[in-house]
């Protein structure tokens, strides 16, 4: 189960996390699962900088976690997956590749199918950011028949498998399987309406939801080179009916990669200002930066771009990170 995850872990040997976060060993305590939720909150807002001062202690704690049994494995697992998108975000890959690597192995000594999913998916980024399209695809097709295979799954599973089956349309559709990046889509928007049957609570919210489908959508079609499939579901979907600010914003970055590739700069400025507004710390992520540099060499002059530009550049002591 999760092979790939074994090649990502080996990667440790090779390519350590960041040294920007071990300048000063923090202390070593167990990993609460108040603060756990704390950070995943903050990743769930965008607060990236916040998050990133809060990681060393939850890793430190990990190393810990990931010795005292399966229930310690489920929660050092979860500190690593987390860790892991954060170095997406921040664009460190050979950093997330060791942390889902690491994240991995403690899911299959768990043995849990929700951490094994939630490793597959941080590992299927790292992967296909280093052409490893194919191996990614293979860890999340396995991570999902896990999920999958009993006779009957929790809502908590179909949800996971319904996102799981998103990640993958959009890594095949990055692989540039179109037929398969469609089959799994649909899967998962199949999924969605069965998770909707279940009953759901503030205190249980599911990540799946026919605007996460959409949201997928506006991506795969990019992907694929369909630029108006892409924008056809942007203008389909609500972003207040995403979960998260990292969700919505996420929505208006790919809605404003539609609109460049179509040729609409200003079109794309203003889906970036939308970034801004739901989640400050995503308009300062490497990518989107990279992004609005675009913009401006597309439409150079655009009324209040060099503003946005200044505005969101990371501050001098964050920048590392």
């Amino acid at each position: 189960m999760l092979g790939a995850g074994v090649v990502l872990g080996a990667a440790a040997v090779v390519v350590g996390p960041s040294a920007a976060w071990a300048a000063e060993p923090p202390v070593r305590e167990a990993v609460s699962e108040a603060g756990l939720a704390a950070a995943r909150g903050l990743f769930a807002a965008g607060a990236y900088g916040r998050l990133a001062g809060l990681l060393p202690l939850l890793l430190a704690g990990a190393e810990l976690e990931v010795r005292q049994g399966p229930a310690g494995a489920v929660r050092a697992a979860r500190v690593w997956v987390l860790a892991s998108q954060l170095a997406v975000k921040q664009g460190r890959t050979d950093a997330a590749g060791v942390y889902a690597g690491w994240a991995g192995t403690a899911a299959r000594r768990s043995g849990e199918a929700l951490v094994l999913a939630a490793a597959a998916r941080a590992g299927a980024t790292p992967l296909r950011r280093t052409g490893r399209a194919d191996e990614a695809l293979t860890l999340l097709q396995e991570a999902r028949a896990h999920l999958t295979s009993g006779p009957r799954p929790t809502a908590a599973e179909i949800d996971a498998a319904g996102m799981t089956a998103l990640t993958a349309a959009y890594t095949a559709a990055q692989a540039h399987r179109p037929a398969l990046a469609e089959e799994f889509t649909d899967d998962a928007e199949q999924t969605a309406l069965r998770l909707a049957r279940h009953p759901r609570t503030a205190a249980r919210p599911w990540e799946l939801s026919a605007g996460q489908c959409v949201l997928y959508r506006i991506g795969i079609h990019r992907r694929l080179g369909d630029t108006d499939a892409a924008l056809a579901h942007a203008r389909r979907l609500d972003p207040e009916a995403l979960p998260t600010a990292e969700r919505r914003a996420r929505a208006a970055t790919d809605t404003a990669r539609a609109l460049l590739d179509a040729g609409d700069a200003a079109g794309a400025f203003a889906q970036l200002r939308l970034v801004e507004l739901a989640a400050p710390g995503e308009a300062r992520r490497p990518s989107v930066r990279a992004l609005t540099a675009e913009v401006a060499a597309a439409r150079p002059g655009l009324a209040g771009l060099d503003a946005y530009a200044r505005r969101t550049a990371p501050a001098a002591n964050t920048a590392a990170r």
